[in-house]
């Protein structure tokens, strides 16, 4: 499941509140205690100024445990309005904006696995992140879920900080991370139904949900089967859908399709497209090109731990150059007329590819396409193949970055997977002391 959802029994504001107002009850219990027995054993020997100090420090106290009561208070009325306020298993959030980062900065040892990294995600979209390995999408990514805590910067959920406020961050987001995190030694039903129930379902609405996951995501012959005996896509489906049982308003992907086979990265790709319909705002790291293509309405390109490019598809494809016109000769002894042909009418500079028959030439006025499809009948040249390649978002990166978009290795995004490793006690800790 997310790793979000495996702290749910000590990150959840129900733990830490409960946690909190044991604490201070037993505190005040020992205080109180401590206080009857010192004024026992010296009844009748104090004197006055002595009382009076042992009154202020009563007094002191007081105060103290009347402050963490009205802390504990607010945080609990916070939660509960939070609880309200979901309708169909999303909170329903005013803030334009969904993620908001303002110069995020991590650091491992000497290497700075993120450099100042900017982000607005407008809430209900789908915004892609797009880089090699290493390239500090993972690190983003974790700082962002709570996970790992920035060296520098600030970043936002929905208006709330994610390092002063990380409990109601956590309540707000669901993290699929790059591996599964499901439990190999129960089915696939049980390990929904657990997630289920720790996420404060009812035994009838956990088998439900479970149930009706498993269909959606094409595991249903698969239910009670070991996961030990799953493929990598199958337990990759089964960790995104236990990643949507509460389905939040704000859904990390980290890479989701890695090793899925076509058919079943086009179901996911579906899915994806529904959250967002019913609500969800989706942030999306990959390494496909197409797959950012396909479903992201912004693209962020991450590179060397800095925010190189942003925009549409379309605006971030205007920087890599413009379109291309494409010509499949039937003759190709009649290639070099073509080209002149070409040259003179569309006032650029074609290239051939003699052992294909292809001419290929800039596109920087649509409107002439027409007369050189005349002007290339009236000299009989026939054409088997006309089409308009708009630039891919692989040559928008090399536009950008100067490398392809797998050329890297994965150091950066590996030092913070073994950092969160761990951290991972250390933020539990930290969650529960509030």
């Amino acid at each position: 499941m997310n790793e979000s959802s495996n702290q749910a029994d000590t990150t959840s504001p129900s733990t830490h509140i409960g946690t909190t107002s044991f604490s201070m009850n037993g505190t005040s219990n020992k205080t109180s205690n401590k206080t009857s027995q010192t004024n026992s054993s010296f009844s009748g020997t104090a004197s006055s100024s002595t009382n009076g100090t042992h009154r202020e420090r009563g007094v002191s106290q007081t105060k103290a445990s009347q402050m963490k009561a009205s802390q504990m208070k607010a945080s609990q009325t916070k939660a509960s309005q939070m609880k309200a306020s979901q309708t169909n298993g999303v909170s329903r959030t005013t803030s334009e904006w969904a993620v908001e980062a303002e110069g995020l900065v991590k650091i491992f040892g000497q290497n700075r696995a993120v450099d100042g990294v900017h982000l607005k995600v407008p809430t209900g979209t789908i915004y892609g992140v797009l880089g090699p390995n290493g390239a500090g999408k993972t690190t983003t990514i974790r700082m962002l879920a709570t996970l790992l805590r920035p060296d520098a910067g600030t970043a936002r959920v929905f208006g709330h900080d994610v390092t002063k406020e990380p409990q109601i961050v956590r309540q707000l987001i669901g993290v699929t991370g790059q591996y599964a995190s499901v439990d190999e030694t129960l089915s696939a039903t049980e390990n929904l139904i657990l997630f289920s129930r720790l996420l404060g379902l009812s035994r009838s609405e956990a088998r439900r949900k479970a149930n009706d996951l498993l269909e959606e995501f094409g595991l249903t012959e698969a239910a009670k089967r070991p996961l030990k005996k799953f493929s990598g896509g199958m337990r990759r489906r089964l960790d995104l859908a236990a990643s949507l049982i509460a389905q939040p308003p704000l859904i990390f992907l980290d890479e989701p399709t890695t090793g899925l086979d076509p058919r079943t990265r086009a179901q996911m790709w579906g899915t994806i497209r529904r959250l967002v319909k019913t609500g969800s705002t989706v942030l999306l790291t990959t390494q496909y090109l197409d797959e950012a293509d396909q479903l992201a309405d912004r693209i962020a390109v991450i590179d060397s731990g800095r925010v190189v490019a942003e925009g549409t598809v379309d605006e971030l494809k205007e920087t890599a150059g413009t379109a291309a016109l494409q010509l499949r000769l039937q003759d190709t002894h009649q290639m070099n007329t073509a080209r002149d042909i070409v040259n003179r009418v569309l006032k650029v500079q074609a290239t051939e590819s003699p052992e294909s028959g292809k001419l290929t030439a800039p596109l920087r006025d649509a409107d002439r396409v027409t007369d050189l499809l005349v002007a290339l009948r009236q000299s009989g040249i026939h054409l088997t193949e006309f089409s308009v390649q708009k630039p891919t978002l692989d040559e928008v990166f090399l536009a950008i970055t100067g490398h392809g978009v797998e050329t890297q290795a994965g150091a950066s995004d590996a030092m913070a997977t073994h950092a969160m490793e761990s951290q991972t006690a250390e933020n539990k800790k930290e969650a529960v002391r509030g």
